[in-house]
């Protein structure tokens, strides 16, 4: 991996993802706009270190590498500049996003991307993976599906990084897909029961990135993605969404983000071996009634983000030469970028498919498929 370059490496996943890149025998390039946090950083791995902002030139910045590795968020705010010198430098792109308004953002610059022979593939870590992976076996299972929903339960500490995402997006609309459509809906505009594995559990609607990601993996046009919550958390998002207009005010943001540095330091090594997530997902033919019903089990999130992180680079970096890309240009997903397997093949998942479509349109129960 010596033609990558990590940015953002010096944060919590980053400095996760550059470890294991490190630990595969790659020599990756880092990156940041604090360059003492590079320079100690790149000391501690033994790599090329590089100090630039994303206003100053990042083109010169970036040119001599094949694949640029983005793990700087909030990604709103940082996938313009890095997106644009890839454009430009005929470099590919990744992240380990899973705001939804970064991925929509990326799908429209998909005819840019082949005119330019440049793979964008956003969301390489657990907010995409898993999913969009469980999205595409689900709709191989019933490929007549119109409708989509997944669920997530995860546990465990939240990185810096995440939860400063998690303010900036406070006051935001939620969203689901409707005929094709990105509609907004209230913040947690509906409730369902979920069997995660222990029996049903509450679940509420969020603006997960699958609304997008599924979408393009599958060509499913009505998505919908809830996560597990506590009954009364349903009420507390209430309150949030009633309170949008006060969120939204900068003085409110920059107080709440000084406190997620004070009190946000990320999972232990300890939690990253032990912690764990789920994700559920459920694809049905209306018209046919046929419908498929399956879980995926991961490691801790943060663990999977950067191994699949690192995985999905290796990837792209084995087909650099130009004249034959293995991974196409434009824009991708982790799904149909490597396939719905993408997810078995990193460490600690396993798949189980609930509910097989039959003959008749009935589904029917099945055992666990996949356990690495």
């Amino acid at each position: 991996m010596d033609s990558l370059l990590i940015y953002g490496s010096y944060g919590y996943t980053g400095r996760l993802i550059a470890r294991e890149a490190v630990s595969r025998g790659g020599s990756p390039a880092i990156a940041g706009r604090d360059g003492r946090a590079v320079a100690r950083q790149a000391d501690e791995l033994g790599v090329e270190g590089r100090t630039f902002g994303l206003g100053d030139d990042v083109t010169s910045h970036i040119r001599n590498f094949d694949a640029v590795l983005n793990c700087a968020g909030p990604f709103v705010k940082t996938v313009d500049p890095l997106v644009e010198a890839c454009l430009e430098t005929e470099t590919d792109y990744l992240d380990i996003t899973g705001e939804f308004r970064v991925f929509e953002r990326l799908r429209r610059r998909d005819e840019a991307a082949r005119d330019a022979n440049v793979t964008l593939l956003p969301g390489v870590g657990f907010e995409v993976v898993p999913s969009d992976c469980l999205a595409s076996f689900l709709h191989e299972q019933v490929p007549s599906a119109t409708e989509l929903s997944l669920g997530v339960k995860g546990n465990g500490p939240l990185s810096r990084g995440t939860a400063r995402t998690f303010v900036e997006q406070l006051g935001t609309d939620g969203v689901v897909r409707r005929n094709g459509r990105l509609i907004k809906v209230p913040v947690g505009f509906r409730t369902r029961e979920i069997d995660f594995g222990t029996g049903p559990e509450h679940a509420v609607s969020v603006p997960w990135a699958d609304v997008v990601t599924a979408a393009h993996s599958t060509g499913i046009d009505s998505i919908e993605v809830y996560a597990a919550v506590p009954s009364w958390a349903t009420r507390g998002m209430a309150a949030v969404d009633s309170l949008s207009w006060l969120l939204e005010r900068r003085p409110v943001k920059r107080g709440l983000k000084r406190l997620v540095d004070s009190q946000a330091s990320g999972p232990t090594e300890r939690d990253l071996a032990t912690d764990s997530a789920t994700i559920w997902g459920e694809a049905i033919d209306p018209s046919t009634g046929r419908r498929a019903r399956a879980r995926v089990r991961t490691p801790n999130p943060y663990a999977l983000t950067a191994e699949s992180a690192v995985t999905a680079a290796e990837r792209l970096l084995n087909g650099h030469d130009r004249s034959r890309k293995r991974v196409p240009a434009g824009f991708q997903t982790p799904a149909s970028a490597f396939g719905s397997e993408f997810v078995l093949e990193l460490t600690g998942t396993d798949r189980e498919l609930l509910a097989a479509p039959s003959e008749s349109g009935k589904p029917e129960r099945s055992a666990l498929e996949s356990d690495h």
